[in-house]
């Protein structure tokens, strides 16, 4: 991959942006005609395939096949400062297609890697090299292979070391929309202390015959506290089980689809371990307290 970024004119429109020389393995690496929304991923000759983002802001597509794209990168070198004209390369394309994955990605123009090495003043260098792993391959193992052979003048990022920000960000929703769902689990926990409220009300003669009867305090407790813990059990267990079942339905049988332009064709799901390990522990731990508070007040002032 050659890239490098560069200023595209188009009439009296113009925006910057990313562009990347890409070689003919390209398709083989990233399955791109799924991310087109109008034309054909074409970078023969003189073609380019653009970012819905800079298609918006040039105002062009493949539509246009007689109007070119003007692309101005600065030649490299010791160039004067006083003749700007002079100082950078211009080149003539036309967009082939047009592409769609998110906001950071749609800002990006694709050209033959020749194209763009004529662009950046390169002969036959490299700015990067892309590979794609087996599907049954270590990431972080095959990281560490080819850290170890190029050694440290070379930077070895995986996916989501190069998208950062991006993965930060899901992270931060993730952890933000776990911490609504727990606030909201609190609010229904009162459900389960209202009930072993009302059901210690109710059985208030039955507690104080069996305290007559020699069951101490603790055993009360102990029973009005299990009847509160198998509440928040089976429910755990009920709601695991259809969430569970909810999201093997859309892994297996894409029910909630996208349109066309997205990466993948439905709302993509993954089961982890860990997930459900958090959900259930934050359920057990909330419905725990839940069933403590009701049976330590309520059976104190039945008793006491």
């Amino acid at each position: 991959v050659v890239e490098g970024n560069a200023l595209l004119k188009f009439n009296d429109k113009q925006c910057v942006s990313t562009i990347k020389g890409v070689s003919e393995g390209f398709q083989k690496v990233i399955d791109f005609d799924s991310l087109i929304n109008e034309g054909h991923f074409n970078l023969e000759k003189n073609n380019i395939v653009i970012g819905k983002g800079i298609s918006y802001l040039l105002q062009t597509g493949p539509r246009e096949k007689f109007t070119p794209v003007s692309i101005y990168a600065p030649k490299r070198g010791n160039i004067s400062t006083f003749d700007s004209e002079g100082g950078l390369n211009e080149m003539k394309v036309y967009p082939a297609a047009i592409f769609s994955v998110n906001d950071d990605f749609d800002k990006y123009v694709f050209m033959n890697i020749d194209k763009a090495r004529q662009l950046f003043d390169y002969t036959n260098e490299v700015t990067s090299i892309e590979l794609r792993l087996k599907e049954n391959a270590d990431k972080e193992k095959v990281q560490q292979q080819i850290s170890s052979v190029l050694g440290d003048k070379y930077e070895i990022k995986n996916r989501e070391q190069q998208n950062a920000m991006l993965f930060k960000t899901l992270k931060s929703e993730k952890l933000w929309t776990f911490i609504i769902l727990v606030f909201i689990l609190i609010i229904a926990t009162f459900n389960v202390i209202g009930s072993l409220t009302m059901l210690i009300i109710e059985k208030k003669k039955d507690i104080t015959i069996l305290h007559d009867m020699g069951a101490d305090i603790q055993l009360i407790r102990k029973i009005f506290l299990m009847e509160g813990l198998l509440i928040t059990i089976i429910g755990a267990a009920f709601g695991l089980l259809l969430g569970t079942f909810v999201c093997w339905l859309q892994m297996k049988f894409s029910l909630v689809r996208f349109n066309q332009g997205y990466v993948v064709d439905a709302y993509p799901i993954k089961m982890e371990m860990t997930d459900f390990i958090g959900v259930t522990g934050v359920v057990l731990l909330i419905g725990f307290f839940a069933a403590w508070y009701p049976v330590r007040v309520f059976t104190k002032r039945h008793l006491l």
